[in-house]
């Protein structure tokens, strides 16, 4: 096959063509990392889960997962500080490690962003059915249905305007926080004031149930980082994707902090252990007789799990958008919507893919399976994403003659601490099919690597050119 030069398609990172710019402010992007974090989706599902290992010391385990992850966020703000660009992470790491490097970040998140988005939609499926059979409406309604209809609203929010899909992901989530939080002080103070000294004192707890605790905290914060996929549209971008970052990670840690706590001391002594609840929130407000709590609770976590499914498709496509452009996906990719200055293309072709996966999924195994094992495949990804942030930053500083002794240390501290999942990922060694995920997550990285190996010998000249656009200064906030 004879080689063709071509060059890749212009893009600036200060005017991102197609894209509306300037047009997202602090409170959406924060929204968008909060949504995508998903504080719902812990609460209603996750700490049950890690309560199973750290028990009495869940809460301090959210504490540790959420102070590790700060030094993620540190390294990644080395470059939302400095540079912005539709994709941002995806640019981040191929300023740092080179096109290469870049290329293979973007195929990761969009793996991570893929399958989490896939867990959003189970999850509405599985309370959108205890939401019917609350009001009592039985029957076996295909999950199909339930993934098509979240799919489609949000296929149809995000190609008709960012900053409506954004703010409703702020105002969905924020709905379903404060009835759980309503219902946490329901728990805390129905029968006067108490401190959980079990709790405080961390009764029973081991090192290695909290080592173990932590890597399902650690997963529940994942997705922070998703407002730097906006920084072609944000306003402000070198100051406020950094605050969202940081923001939207201390916010949600500081959640699961007290929900941890709060479901730990509301579960005692009842009839089942927090980690044999597959409705703890439900369970609770029967408990506290507040039992007309539950299906605004399950409402609130269905559109909870539907601006997951929001949140994933903004951050999916603005990843694919400049891969497009990039020339490393096909250029229809990277058009946009004439009227809505949307990835409508990105979206289209993204959301199809998050329907069809769970759609046939589901013909095989049941919907919290589908959630559980899309969490999982998701995580090898964000852990990859985040090891390549952590080494991109200390060279990308040093080219830039920046690096000190502090940043050098963050970013080994943040190495040192993302192995501590890493290593909770492979041992104990999971069970069948679960222990297969690793090689499934490699053979897509497989993948991706031939595809841009094909791509770069067909069209020669396409990586120095990503690298030299991905260099382009980005003009003061």
């Amino acid at each position: 096959m004879t080689d063709i030069e071509i060059p890749v398609q212009p893009t600036t990172t200060a005017s991102p063509p197609g894209l509306r710019t300037g047009v997202l402010g602090f409170p959406a992007l924060l929204a968008q990392s909060i949504a995508l974090i998903s504080p719902t989706m812990t609460a209603v599902l996750i700490i049950p889960l890690a309560f199973s290992n750290a028990g009495e010391g869940t809460w301090l385990a959210y504490l540790f997962g959420t102070g590790m992850l700060l030094f993620v966020a540190s390294n990644l703000n080395q470059f939302a500080r400095r540079s912005t660009s539709p994709g941002s992470m995806y640019a981040y790491i191929g300023r740092g490690l080179g096109p290469v490097g870049g290329v293979m970040a973007g195929w990761t998140l969009l793996w991570c962003y893929l399958f989490i988005g896939i867990a959003g939609l189970t999850g509405f499926t599985i309370f959108g059915r205890a939401a019917l059979d609350l009001i009592g409406i039985h029957g076996a309604i295909p999950s199909a249905f339930f993934f098509g209809v979240s799919a489609v609203i949000a296929w149809a929010l995000t190609v008709k305007d960012v900053r409506l899909s954004s703010m409703l992901t702020l105002i969905l989530e924020g709905l379903s926080v404060l009835l759980i939080l309503g219902l946490a002080f329901v728990v805390l103070f129905k029968h006067g004031v108490h401190l959980d000294t079990d709790q405080l004192t961390l009764k029973g707890t081991s090192f290695r149930g909290m080592s173990l605790a932590v890597v399902a905290c650690i997963f529940s914060l994942v997705g922070f980082e998703s407002a730097t996929a906006f920084g072609g549209e944000a306003r402000n971008p070198l100051r406020t994707i950094p605050r969202a970052v940081v923001w939207s990670l201390v916010i949600a840690g500081l959640f699961f902090v007290f929900m941890g706590y709060v479901e730990v001391y509301g579960t005692r002594g009842g009839d089942s252990t927090l980690d044999t609840l597959t409705m703890p929130l439900n369970t609770l407000a029967q408990v506290y007789d507040v039992s007309f709590l539950r299906l605004p609770l399950s409402l609130g976590a269905m559109i909870s799990f539907f601006a997951l499914t929001l949140s994933c498709l903004n951050a999916g496509a603005r990843i694919i958008y400049p891969m497009a452009r990039h020339s490393v996906f096909p250029a229809a990719l990277g058009k946009t919507h004439r009227a809505n200055a949307t990835p409508a293309a990105a979206l289209t072709t993204y959301i199809l893919i998050m329907f069809a996966v769970p759609a046939v999924w589901s013909s095989r195994t049941d919907t919290l399976t589908i959630f559980n094992d899309a969490g999982t495949l998701a995580a090898f990804g964000f852990l990859l994403a985040y090891f390549l942030i952590a080494i991109a930053a200390p060279v990308h500083l040093r080219k830039l003659g920046e690096l000190t002794r502090r940043t050098t240390a963050v970013s080994i501290l943040a190495i040192l601490f993302l192995l501590v999942p890493t290593i909770g990922s492979f041992y104990p060694l999971p069970a069948w099919p679960v222990s297969l995920f690793p090689y499934l997550f490699l053979t897509y990285l497989a993948l991706g690597a031939a595809w841009l190996t094909v791509t770069a010998r067909r069209h020669r000249g396409i990586l120095p050119a990503i690298e030299q656009d991905l260099e382009l200064p980005t003009p003061p906030a």
